[in-house]
């Protein structure tokens, strides 16, 4: 007689193939679109760093103090809550709204302009006589250039040239002129009524590194009028963290093993803020109510490699190491772009014990030896295998998933598995019921699934309406998140497109909208 097997491992045997059965693959869940939205500089979104506000000020000596750089003064007045800055004779006037931070938008609400001159923002430190000029100039209210000063000192030469890329005469400045500051450039922009229009970019790094600890802390913020003759009426200045105008690089934040970090009963996610072009962008913080589709601006996030400046990294995956205590990530070096002679692209793991998911954030980075051109990186730790793991996309002939394998989080990793077959993109490690997977985007029309950890082909993801068509670029990021019980649906997927805003000069990555999913 053949021995029987135990009923407790008759019953183990039995559930498990009841579990397989029942188990859902990824690309058996079927995503639905449920929204989209571009942010374009929301005013919603924005997260005030300083205002000049003609209709709340009180002691306008005190608040908003100004200084003439010429012999004629103009004179400075709030007249029916605006701001008059006016001149009969040729006059230069700064007006204080604010501290610096290389990494905000600042905005002019311009009401009126009569005469001849120019008008916008400086920037500088009275001590080292440092000074840059980001300024419209206009005669009878109409465009005529768009100019970049930056003074090193009262000896020095200036350097002093037009940055306006627009040729199409702007005929009526009235409306909110828009200076997205991005580190190591910046673009301009001018808005009356539908999208605000490109007019200036510049990058100025060559000049001056506005990154550097001490510039940020020694700037100060002002309100530049140099007239001719004339009178420029404001109805506010302002200096925020705001959503540029589009997003990128969708990441969940999450746990030390790849759980999503879901607090307050939202999801919280890593957005690119786009600027312009690679070394532009900048890493902020959003959070998401799953259940409808109310994106929020919470913070943005810099780097500190502890050399003197602030980088702009982006890309990253931000985790909480409950083990630790502490938030870890690791994030991508696109900065390096901004001094590609002495620096290069690499990989950085990132550190703080404090929350850097609020208002403005640094995060300690170093860097690991994972040099050259990899990116879109996602960790985790396997507690099976009791390795960290990261899924990542290396260039080899087009950007292709690979997984790196490491006894530690910030060191001594090796390749495991990969590179796929298809270009890839946006590579992220998510679990379906109880069950690691990855995903990639790719230039191929499709989302790609991979089994973990060995990359083997697995499926695409399925979607109606999905964030590109026929004329536009598909190396999107699927970011699948599976939600715990009591959710009217069992995943939710926030992705972006990839079309670039209208008016840059040059090669830009200024996309895009944020596209929301649902799945069962």
């Amino acid at each position: 007689m053949k021995p029987r097997l135990p009923f407790l491992v008759l019953y183990t045997l039995f559930s498990c193939h009841l579990a397989a059965q029942g188990q859902t693959k990824p690309d058996e869940i079927k995503f639905v679109r449920q929204g989209v939205q571009r942010m374009i500089f929301d005013e919603k979104q924005s997260i005030p760093l300083a205002k000049l506000e003609p209709a709340n000020i009180v002691g306008m000596t005190a608040m908003h103090p100004a200084r003439h750089y010429l012999k004629d003064h103009a004179t400075v007045s709030v007249d029916k809550d605006k701001l008059v800055i006016a001149s009969t004779e040729k006059s230069a006037t700064a007006i204080w709204f604010g501290g610096f931070n290389p990494f905000a938008t600042y905005t002019i609400d311009l009401h009126a302009w009569t005469g001849e001159g120019e008008a916008g923002f400086e920037f500088g430190d009275t001590v080292s006589g440092e000074q840059l000029f980001i300024t419209v100039s206009a005669k009878n209210n109409t465009l005529t250039d768009v100019r970049f000063l930056f003074r090193k000192d009262a000896l020095a030469q200036p350097v002093d040239r037009s940055i306006m890329v627009t040729q199409n005469k702007i005929a009526d400045l009235k409306g909110k002129i828009i200076l997205q500051m991005l580190g190591s450039g910046l673009v301009l922009y001018h808005q009356s009524a539908g999208l605000p229009v490109v007019i200036g970019q510049v990058d100025f790094n060559m000049y001056a590194d506005l990154r550097a600890k001490d510039r940020i802390h020694s700037f100060q913020s002002n309100l530049f009028v140099g007239l001719t003759s004339g009178q420029v009426a404001i109805n506010g200045v302002e200096a925020a963290l705001t959503t540029g105008m589009g997003l990128a690089d969708i990441r969940p934040i999450t746990y030390e093993d790849g759980a999503p970090f879901l607090d307050g009963g939202r999801l919280w996610y890593t957005m690119s803020i786009r600027g312009r072009a690679l070394p532009h962008h900048i890493q902020g913080v959003f959070s998401m109510n799953p259940t409808v589709f109310d994106v929020k601006l919470e913070g943005v996030i810099l780097f500190d490699r502890q050399d003197g400046l602030l980088r702009n990294e982006i890309a990253s995956h931000i985790f909480y190491d409950r083990t630790q205590r502490i938030w870890r990530g690791i994030t991508t070096g696109f900065s390096a772009y901004a001094n590609p002679d002495k620096e290069k692209k690499q990989l950085l793991a990132v550190e703080s014990k404090r929350d850097p998911r609020f208002g403005f954030s640094v995060m300690n980075a170093a860097a690991f030896g994972v040099v050259g051109d990899i990116e879109d990186q996602h960790i985790l730790y396997d507690e099976k295998a009791k390795k960290w793991r990261m899924l990542t996309c290396v260039n080899q002939d087009g950007y292709k998933a690979i997984i790196l394998e490491s006894d530690h989080w910030n060191k001594g990793y090796k390749k495991i598995a990969g590179p796929v077959r298809h270009n890839s993109t946006g590579t992220s490690i998510q679990k379906i019921d109880g069950k690691l997977y990855c995903f990639s985007g790719s230039s191929e029309r499709e989302i790609f699934i991979y089994t973990y950890p060995d990359l083997k082909e697995a499926g695409t993801l399925k979607m109606d309406l999905p964030p590109w068509d026929e004329t536009a670029n598909t190396r999107v990021w699927p970011n699948v998140v599976q939600m715990p019980e009591g959710y009217p649906f069992r995943y939710v997927s926030l992705m972006m497109d990839r079309f670039n805003y209208p008016g840059m000069k040059g090669p830009n990555w200024t996309y895009g909208a944020i596209y929301l999913y649902h799945g069962r």
